[in-house]
């Protein structure tokens, strides 16, 4: 199925940031748990194959995220705020079925996603990323550990900052680089 991208990353953004004031979200790390189950979402668990990282689809009119139980429980928050980025900005692809995920690296849902290929793909990470690691949040971080927020934290203060988020040191890093 062909999917032309609708929104850029600050749309994407502005999307999570919405629904993280109205769950409202005020410390880290986000509760995507609770965000979903805010909007009558059902999370499953099941062990599935390995590169299969998760899925969102519709039973009975009920929206369900399907994340493969095998998975750490960082990747495992990624994929329901991946998932997540699905039900608030593709719910028109999502009545016509299923959307299953498969990933590469944390960020990259798959191999065409990471080649920049898939933009429905690229516009739920972009939300993903936000929604667990708003701006907003991280700022405030910085700022209570006396951190520059124009410049980029050595590899103690990533890793510590991934543990306080609860996201890998991959998926930090890099939403620093798009923040600042």
């Amino acid at each position: 199925m062909s999917f032309q991208l609708r929104l850029d990353r600050k749309s994407c953004e502005s999307r999570a940031v919405s629904v993280l004031n109205e769950a409202g979200v005020t410390k880290h790390p986000v509760r995507v748990d609770r965000i979903a189950k805010s909007h009558q979402i059902k999370i499953r668990y099941e062990p599935l194959e390995d590169e299969l990282s998760g899925m969102i689809f519709y039973k009975s009119d009920i929206p369900v995220i399907g994340v493969n139980a095998r998975h750490n429980a960082n990747r495992q928050r990624f994929t329901i705020a991946h998932e997540l980025g699905h039900f608030f900005l593709h719910s028109d692809v999502l009545k016509r079925g299923a959307h299953v995920d498969k990933v590469v690296t944390i960020l990259n849902r798959d191999s065409e996603a990471a080649r920049g290929v898939s933009n429905i793909e690229i516009e739920a990470n972009q939300f993903a990323a936000e929604l667990l690691m708003p701006k907003y949040l991280i700022t405030a971080f910085m700022d209570k550990n006396g951190l520059d927020i124009r410049m980029m934290p050595d590899d103690d203060i990533i890793a510590e900052m991934a543990k306080a988020f609860r996201v890998s040191m991959t998926a930090i890093a890099i939403r620093l680089g798009t923040i600042f």
